[in-house]
């Protein structure tokens, strides 16, 4: 094997087997390369402008990853994070992916992606960087993704939203004040603080 091709496949590994296009590129790929590992078959074209080593990485998370790079403007977001987090018994049959509001819609044909718009402010805060399997994934945190659980309730259920909150309070490491702070932002917290008092009534031993 050439030693550019040898290169590439250096690049891939040392990014845990998966790279956009783009990534590629500004690593150092050339165009060529990739389309020479690809008639080989040594990486696979996932979608438009993602590449995989072929067999190489068993990904827990393999759908978030895949997502990530497909929408990098996007938040892991919904029943997608609480899977994330262990607050459903749920498994989800969409990636849940935020977007701002006014972006245009993304063209993902796998895996099946459902995708809501935040207006701004409720879509810039509570967002952390998750590193799974070695990449970066965008997602909200465990209270933001409470409180907009809450505000999208008709679109999720609000079982899973009331099992997602029971789940919550039951831990050790609650920050109700965090989580009200987020309500507030997506103005459910009229709607979440009677929830709340009654699961956490509901908690309290005898």
């Amino acid at each position: 094997m050439k030693d550019h091709l040898k290169k590439a496949i250096r690049v891939f590994k040392k990014k845990r087997g998966l790279l956009r296009t783009g990534e590629a590129l500004d690593l150092g790929i050339h165009p060529r390369s990739l389309w020479v590992l690809k008639e080989e078959g040594v990486i696979e074209k996932l979608d438009r402008g993602i590449y995989q080593l072929s067999d190489e990485f068993n990904f827990s998370e393999p759908d978030l990853i895949l997502v990530s790079k497909m929408v990098p403007q996007g938040v892991v977001c919904l029943v997608s994070a609480l899977s994330y987090y262990n607050l459903t018994t749920q498994v989800p049959h969409f990636v849940y992916v935020a977007l701002k509001s006014g972006s245009r819609r993304p063209q993902v044909k796998y895996p099946p992606t459902r995708f809501f718009w935040y207006s701004d402010i409720a879509f810039k805060c509570g967002i952390v960087t998750e590193v799974i399997d070695g990449h970066p994934v965008q997602i909200y945190c465990v209270e933001k993704t409470l409180a907009d659980c809450v505000k999208f309730r008709n679109k999720i259920g609000m079982d899973v939203v009331l099992e997602a909150l029971k789940l919550y309070c039951k831990r050790k490491k609650m920050d109700l004040d965090k989580l009200l702070k987020f309500a507030k932002i997506c103005r459910v917290e009229k709607i979440l603080n009677p929830i709340l008092e009654t699961i956490l009534n509901l908690c309290v031993p005898i």
